[in-house]
């Protein structure tokens, strides 16, 4: 891009509503920009910028990129890069915008030779977005001013299908080896083609914002790929799920994102080792009914293993409590009667499961000797 840097009026400045990273907040060409900047203010750091402005003023070598626009039939320049830096000095010039809605405002003075310089901010204005998407795409997907992986989904959808750029094409000029353009395209696909068929509305999850990068992540499972019909061969890019999947995949993604009209509450809350557990519950039919009626994921996980196994891991967190417990014994244990009685049970416990253990191991010893005898 070699555009020409010109100052245009704050006032003449708005956000973009169609901008990806405020795409899971549900804005709108009707959204205030109160609302926005509330939005911006809250789930992207823009008092950091604030802050930065304030020592050192707006940096005129990174101009924001504006592109004009009709908006409810009004032409206005829309800023397509640049959100953040735009909120940040309308909020510093205008602090009623996030009255009540940001939690706080950096104590900081913002000197009158800068507040006069924030006035006027540099743009480069161009032709339409479809000019700016490669700098754009480079600078949040690849680039040093990454996006969340839900934004660059967004922004990957809106370059394929309103400038008709096929994935492969985008991944060439983003710098994309790993493929991750269309993994993020299709998890979106997945999103989209769930709405469609009304067994999933990303307005009723359960949380504040929709944590795409659960999916992101689960679609690369075996497990979740088998279970929701899911086909990540380019062919089938467009619509990687099975139709007849398509209810499995709504309860799929209930489970990534609860629901509210539901009440109920997403059972993946960290990726690790939630996710993993998931993949695993959902190879087994009886693990799985055991999710559907609400049992917990780690017990529903534990269905999913074999005993062998379960026994394995419950003996060898049962020695490491009491390695614990008796590390701090010395300064924990005050004399208290109940705790000594709780000792003895895990003691007899104890006792109990290695007298059994011992004779099931004596039994098998011996099976194995007479059978190598007989031979």
């Amino acid at each position: 891009m070699d555009y020409k840097i010109e100052q245009k009026s704050v006032g003449q400045l708005h956000f973009d509503y169609k901008n990806p990273r405020l795409a899971e907040f549900d804005i709108t060409s009707d959204t205030s920009e109160k609302e926005i900047v509330g939005t911006l203010w809250d789930t992207m750091a823009v008092d950091e910028i604030v802050l930065s402005i304030a020592a050192s003023g707006f940096f005129t070598h990174e101009p924001l990129i504006v592109v004009e626009e009709p908006v409810k039939k009004q032409k206005q320049l829309i800023v397509i890069e640049g959100n953040r830096r735009l909120a940040a000095v309308k909020a510093i010039l205008e602090p009623k915008l996030i009255e009540g809605i940001a939690a706080s405002f950096p104590r900081v003075n913002i000197s009158k030779q800068i507040r006069k310089q924030l006035e006027n901010l540099p743009i480069i204005k161009v032709g339409s977005r479809e000019e700016a998407w490669k700098f754009i795409g480079f600078k949040h997907i690849n680039g040093p001013a990454k996006w969340g992986s839900f934004a660059k989904a967004q922004y990957i959808s809106q370059i394929h299908k309103e400038f008709n750029i096929p994935l492969s094409e985008i991944a060439e000029q983003l710098g994309d080896t790993n493929k991750t353009v269309e993994k993020l395209y299709q998890g979106l696909r997945v999103l989209e083609q769930a709405e469609a068929s009304n067994v999933f509305d990303r307005t009723d999850i359960s949380g504040s914002r929709l944590y795409f990068s659960h999916l992101y992540t689960a679609l690369g499972y075996e497990g979740v790929k088998t279970y929701i019909g899911f086909d990540d061969t380019p062919k089938k890019v467009e619509n990687p799920i099975a139709k007849s999947r398509i209810n499995e995949t709504g309860e799929f993604l209930v489970w990534l994102f609860g629901s509210k009209k539901r009440n109920i509450q997403p059972v993946i809350r960290s990726q690790n080792p939630d996710l993993r557990q998931l993949d695993a519950v959902l190879k087994k039919p009886e693990a799985v009914r055991a999710l559907k009626n609400g049992i917990p994921l780690v017990r529903a996980y534990e269905v999913s293993q074999p005993n062998s196994e379960l026994f394995e891991n419950a003996l060898i967190e049962a020695k490491q409590a009491l390695l614990k417990a008796h590390s701090y014994w010395t300064l924990g244990y005050t004399g208290n009667l109940e705790y000594l009685q709780v000792a003895g049970n895990v003691a007899n416990l104890a006792e109990s499961l290695y007298d059994s253990m011992e004779n099931k191991y004596s039994e098998l010893t011996n099976k194995k000797e007479k059978k190598r005898i007989t031979e």
